[in-house]
């Protein structure tokens, strides 16, 4: 217990999913918790969950592609709790699921808003609050960041930019002397409101094959990529920066 005791963790999409489970694991483990999501009634649940629980968490609504929503919540929350020492840019939306000739620009630049413009705006005002006393920013991409699966063209170009944007942003913060550390995790096939919810649309045709593509026959749970998380907020990951967790069940081991 206590690996991130007395941080100030902040983690968009929070209200359900990998968002949910990670701010109730690090609440468990001594952080102060900043969930933030479009969901507010979902997101007061959360923590009142986490109260109930006995940990310290707060919610506010933000909309991880507007930058002005970026620049107001990071002000709250140093203003509110004196630091932001972890962010977990987790907010993402799913694959249209259509062949890419059917692929409309506008679905293309919407999946593209949310899961790298938001990321992107999420470590340009991180490392901005960070960079004088230090801190650790998570980016949450996937699978779909390393390899190609077929009617995902958006969804795979955005968790790939993720990937490098990682890269990139650790490199710069070590070249510039910053102590902070950027890492991505990689999450596989999880039982999220977002693919199950996809699964369960599709059908037993959908469900069968996915999990026949999993070397364990089952998805991962949204508290097996929270303890990823955890482990790299925490300072046992302190030699750690642009580096990929992948936590997929050895799907990509294949």
């Amino acid at each position: 217990m206590g690996r991130v005791a007395d941080k100030v963790v902040l983690i968009t999409g929070g209200a359900s999913g990998i968002g949910r489970a990670t701010a109730e694991l690090m609440a468990r483990e001594g952080a102060m918790v900043v969930l933030t999501d479009l969901q507010d009634q979902a997101g007061a649940e959360v923590v009142a969950a986490i109260a109930d629980a006995g940990g310290e968490a707060a919610y506010h609504h933000h909309d991880v592609t507007e930058e002005a929503d970026w620049v107001k919540i990071v002000e709250t929350v140093q203003s509110d709790h004196g630091a932001l020492d972890v962010l977990v840019n987790n907010a993402g939306i799913g694959s249209s699921g259509v062949p890419v000739d059917e692929l409309q620009l506008e679905s293309w630049r919407g999946t593209l808003s949310v899961n790298l413009d938001g990321v992107f705006l999420g470590v340009k005002h991180g490392v901005g609050a960070m960079k004088e006393s230090g801190g650790v920013i998570i980016n949450i991409s996937s699978v779909a960041g390393f390899i190609g699966l077929p009617n995902m063209a958006a969804y795979a170009a955005s968790k790939g930019g993720v990937r490098s944007l990682t890269k990139a942003v650790a490199i710069e913060c070590a070249a510039r002397g910053l102590k902070i550390r950027v890492n991505s995790v990689h999450p596989g096939f999880i039982d999220t409101p977002m693919v199950g919810g996809a699964i369960q649309r599709g059908g037993p045709e959908r469900r069968g094959p996915i999990l026949n593509s999993q070397p364990t026959g089952e998805m991962g749970r949204p508290e097996d990529i929270a303890e990823g998380i955890l482990y790299l907020a925490s300072d046992a990951a302190k030699f750690v920066t642009g580096s990929e967790m992948v936590i997929d069940g050895g799907y990509l081991a294949r």
